[in-house]
């Protein structure tokens, strides 16, 4: 199942892979060998859209994308991001890295410098997406759009997105230029985009790349209560995966366990496929550490959930997930 990005003629596979995870920042470390699998996996599989980020890892993340789309980039729709940099101290201060502190800073100088090094690290002469990871106000809007135009006239990049971003902060965008896409957390558990950007996108043909898709994995129901987080593992510490929240989680895989069943799917699958069935919700994005997890990624795209099934799962959310989505 393949969908355009906005109006910018770009299409994809609805399945996404994300690399967060790839980059081993706030997820315990990383396995560059089992990430090249997962990628080589995925593509095989028939995922085309790849999102990775220079935040990830400090790079590293987007040095394993370039290594394993090697001589595949023809078969990839690539995603990169820009604005949070690790080599100025202009901008807003954001978050510790590897003892470098990030900041927030989406000058026109920094965003162009920013595409130059990730298409180094990516082994391309051009990204097919770029986004600005997170929104800076301590510079002009205009300024950053001018920017990302730019580079979209030089063929550096074919479709200009952003995230983390507010309702006013995607009208000044779009007062600026055209804007394909939006890049925004929405799961079952976290749905306030249904309320804030999600009806100007759909007023303006601009697509939704949701992140988070299986909120961390926890709506795999595969994790169970003596599940241990290593290391710098943002779960560790997350009260989503406390053993009282677990428990909500496993009643309600239980209760779509049917539908699942019924698609010859697992639990996760079914929730991807849920998301992608969502008003609006053009492109959803789904972590992989290894060539199993992307497999199995790659297979909910082709699931097509019927109206019946979308509200016995929507009565599953609201029977055993409420709870689950005040936790944090």
């Amino acid at each position: 199942m393949k969908r355009e990005i906005g109006r910018s003629g770009v299409t994809a596979s609805a399945v996404g892979l994300g690399t967060w995870a790839m980059g081993g920042w706030m997820w315990g470390g990383g396995d560059d060998e089992a990430s090249i699998a997962a990628i080589h996996a995925s593509l095989d599989a028939g995922i085309t859209l790849i999102d990775t980020a220079p935040a990830y890892g400090l790079g590293r993340a987007e040095e394993v994308v370039g290594r394993a789309i090697k001589g595949r980039r023809d078969d990839v729709v690539l995603v990169t991001k820009c604005g949070l940099v690790w080599d100025t101290d202009k901008g807003n201060a954001f978050v510790e890295q590897d003892g470098k502190t990030i900041h927030r800073y989406l000058g026109a100088q920094s965003v162009r410098a920013e595409l130059e090094a990730s298409l180094r690290r990516l082994s391309t002469d051009h990204v097919d997406v770029f986004i600005t990871h997170w929104q800076d106000p301590t510079t002009p809007i205009a300024e950053t759009m001018e920017a990302l135009l730019a580079l979209k006239a030089e063929g550096k990049t074919r479709a200009i997105g952003i995230s983390n971003a507010t309702r006013q902060d995607l009208s000044a965008y779009m007062a600026c230029g055209q804007v394909d896409c939006v890049q925004e957390a929405y799961n079952m558990l976290d749905r306030g985009l249904e309320n804030t950007l999600l009806p100007d996108c759909r007023a303006n043909d601009i697509s939704v790349i949701s992140y988070s898709s299986l909120a961390l994995g926890l709506l795999t129901g595969r994790i169970g209560p003596d599940r241990v987080f290593e290391g710098d593992d943002l779960r560790r510490t997350n009260p989503r995966f406390s053993s009282a929240n677990l428990a909500r989680v496993t009643a309600f895989a239980s209760a779509i366990g049917p539908i699942a069943a019924a698609h010859q799917a697992d639990v996760g699958q079914i929730v991807i496929a849920w998301t992608l069935a969502q008003p609006g919700i053009t492109f959803s994005l789904c972590g992989a550490r290894n060539d199993k997890q992307a497999v199995e990624n790659a297979h909910a795209g082709r699931i097509t959930l019927s109206r019946e099934d979308l509200s016995s799962v929507d009565a599953a959310i609201a029977s055993h997930l409420g709870p689950v989505a005040g936790a944090e």
